[in-house]
């Protein structure tokens, strides 16, 4: 019987000729939570002998990871703040960046606050960790894919927050009724050529409805803005997470509608990636 260090090398060889980056650590991200333990605990485990039906479920895990198949989508969760969320093909796979736009929404947001809007809510990620962390303020998340829907009530029955969001079905705000403190969004920004270069776990297996957009990746975000303009109360703001070269037709856009103040915000890479606007 193959021990966990002799399967684990194999399978850093392997994902390393398939060229993937960073093999070990794709590697044992895998074996993880196939064993269901934290990955540094493989370390105190390397001479368990592995077992055919272990064995047999990470042959297939290997295999899908060595297809570019999204390491999140096989293993069936991903990590987002202080929260554990359910992910596969119904929605986009959240990232670092959507975090930071979460802590920049938390410290913008007025005292006293009391409700937020998420617009595209996909895996329930931002509405999710908003009604997690400022337990005081009412949620409320939409999206128009009926499917990415039914992923973010599982995420919010999985952790307890049923009660907390209020999910509803439709494009942006036509649905929506009310004004809100703050308007979230993580859009589609991407242009078709920009997709056709991403890497294959973006191109070939996340939602491309999530990820693409018109007008050089520019029309979902200038029909949140317009729409939010009405929505919002006074001195609300709402803020997008956006293409790196979006901002200036952005500010454009904001003041032809009459916002009050706007700004772009750079993520933790230096590239301008947040465009916020208050009324």
């Amino acid at each position: 019987m193959q021990t966990l260090l002799e399967v684990l090398r194999k399978t850093e060889g392997f994902f390393a000729g398939k060229g993937l980056e960073k093999p070990r650590l794709q590697a044992e991200l895998l074996f993880a939570a196939a064993l269901d333990c934290k990955r540094l605990d493989l370390y105190l485990q390397f001479e368990r002998p592995l077992p055919e039906e272990v064995l047999a479920k990470l042959r297939d895990w290997v295999r899908r990871r060595a297809n570019r198949e999204p390491l999140q989508y096989i293993v069936g969760e991903t990590e987002f703040r202080d929260i554990t969320l359910k992910c596969d093909p119904r929605a986009l796979i959240p990232r670092q960046e959507t975090e930071e736009l979460v802590e920049h929404v938390l410290a913008a947001l007025p005292e006293g606050a009391t409700s937020v809007l998420d617009l595209g809510t996909g895996t329930g990620a931002i509405a999710l960790s908003m009604a997690q962390e400022r337990p005081a303020i009412n949620v409320v998340a939409v999206d128009k894919s009926k499917d990415a829907l039914a992923l973010a009530r599982e995420n919010a029955r999985r952790l307890g927050l049923e009660a907390r969001v209020q999910f509803e079905s439709g494009n942006w705000m036509e649905n929506i009724r009310g004004t809100f403190d703050a308007i979230i969004s993580n859009p589609p920004y991407l242009t078709d050529e920009e997709l056709g270069t991403a890497e294959p776990e973006v191109n070939a297996h996340e939602p491309h409805a999530a990820l693409v957009a018109s007008d050089n990746g520019l029309a979902d975000l200038k029909t949140i803005l317009s729409q939010a303009r009405t929505r919002l109360c006074s001195g609300g703001f709402v803020a997008l997470e956006t293409g790196i070269a979006h901002a200036d037709a952005l500010f454009a856009h904001a003041a032809a509608l009459g916002y009050s103040r706007y700004e772009s915000r750079a993520d933790m890479s230096g590239r301008q990636r947040f465009f916020f606007a208050w009324t």
